[in-house]
């Protein structure tokens, strides 16, 4: 192999030392032209090919507000706790989930349900910054997220797109944390249009001479005291401006897919954000989030989720179908959750209140065994009968599928170094049954 394909390879390179996916794929032509031979090109294809399959992802569907475990994966029907809400046969001899998901009841063979999932935080903001970084909030330490430790270890830092991508509102969410703004979510408020402001008004070597103007004046700045504040502004318009001018940014524009393909999302705002995932996840983005609600449903709880679970259903069961066909739900783990469930008791408006204590989630793809669930609560849903799951439990199964590793740890601001997941146990059964 000659000098110029070495270094070709070699910037494909990530700081682990692993072939970067879009890396790698950038530099097929170049080095398989140095290499003079085609045959060389077809086996540099085949490995790359190879590694693409390899590439771990995730997809967090986020039911902002707790939806009822009720009226979606843990139905009680015949139960005065159910209420009104029936349940339906799936795909799964054995597993019934609510009259409300038909589309996902005919994708269970993919589909590991968790019945037993229990926190002690009720309070929305608590619960879902809980959720999202295994740790209750306080005043000196801003935790990661979970896509915010996915881009920081399986993540490509030379890569024009963002490695975590948040579409929609998630309250109390948390970003790069003690991490840094590099790992920062890139926000989306609607899939259903590409991201605003995201196309230079004027010609790309007018833009770039601006953007150089731009970095001396940052330079400037940087000796001043406010040293880091000025660092931080020239990472985010750096790769703001990588970002703009890059061909990858097609993968934000859903308009782009076959109409077929749309219909069979849907043509709700999540249907376009989940159609917006996957393209995203086959163009090398490791993490993204899509966010449905408001599931908080104190009153009007059965209408409601019904509508809810109509916007939700057919994207949801759609998006495990599409990444199959393409080859990468093997690599792409799936989590539908929220921050926690409903009571079991129907209050006087017909309502559901917050309950930490027994509620569901769903996993798919990434090695998850689909078909099955885990956990029992009681008759009437109040109480874990078997297999409790906690958050910590939760999140280390997370990141065993995206290969993530959860004992990593950080330095926080306050010099202490801090785990990304405190305690806890992977559920084992997710992946073997």
């Amino acid at each position: 192999m000659n000098d110029h394909l070495h270094r070709q390879l070699e910037i494909s390179l990530d700081r682990h030392g692993q072939l970067r996916r879009r890396g790698f794929l950038r530099c097929l032509p170049a080095a398989a032209l140095a290499a003079g031979s085609l045959d060389w090109q077809g086996r540099l294809a085949a490995q790359a090919s190879q590694l693409k399959q390899q590439a771990r992802a995730c997809i967090l569907l986020w039911m902002q507000g707790g939806p009822s475990q009720f009226e979606t994966f843990s139905p009680k029907p015949g139960h005065t706790n159910g209420g009104e809400t029936t349940a339906i046969a799936t795909s799964v001899p054995g597993i019934q989930i609510s009259e409300h998901l038909p589309a996902v009841a005919g994708s269970m063979e993919d589909i590991c349900i968790i019945r037993s999932m229990n926190s002690k935080e009720g309070s929305h903001p608590r619960a879902s910054y809980l959720a999202h970084t295994g740790y209750i909030p306080t005043a000196s330490i801003k935790h990661p997220t979970i896509g915010a430790h996915v881009a920081h270890q399986i993540g490509d830092e030379d890569s024009e797109l963002p490695d975590f991508v948040r579409i929609g509102r998630v309250r109390s969410a948390s970003g790069g944390g003690l991490l840094g703004i590099n790992y920062d979510p890139f926000v989306l408020n609607d899939a259903s249009r590409t991201p605003d402001n995201t196309t230079p008004g004027t010609s790309t070597e007018r833009y770039q001479r601006r953007l150089g103007l731009l970095d001396s004046l940052q330079e400037e700045s940087e000796a001043t005291e406010k040293k880091q504040e000025v660092r931080d502004h020239r990472k985010v318009y750096g790769k703001a401006s990588r970002m703009v001018l890059s061909s990858d940014m097609m993968a934000f524009d859903i308009a782009q897919e076959p109409s077929s393909i749309r219909e069979k999302y849907g043509t709700s705002s999540f249907a376009s954000g989940c159609l917006m995932a996957r393209r995203l996840v086959e163009a090398g983005v490791p993490f993204v989030e899509v966010s449905a609600g408001n599931w908080d449903t104190h009153q009007d709880n059965f209408e409601r989720t019904g509508t809810l679970c109509n916007q939700v259903d057919q994207p949801f069961a759609f998006l495990l179908e599409d990444l199959r066909q393409r080859g990468l739900l093997e690599q792409t783990l799936v989590v539908w959750m929220g921050e926690f469930g409903r009571t079991p008791r129907i209050n006087a408006r017909s309502g559901r209140d917050h309950y930490p204590r027994a509620y569901n989630v769903a996993l798919a793809g990434a090695g998850v065994r689909g078909g099955q669930v885990i956990g029992t609560t009681d008759p009437g849903g109040v109480g874990v009968e078997d297999r409790p799951v906690g958050t910590a439990d939760l999140l280390r199964t997370i990141f065993q599928a995206v290969q993530v590793d959860a004992d990593h740890e950080n330095m926080s601001n306050v010099g202490r170094p801090i785990t990304v997941v405190d305690g806890g146990e992977a559920v084992g059964e997710v992946f073997s049954g």
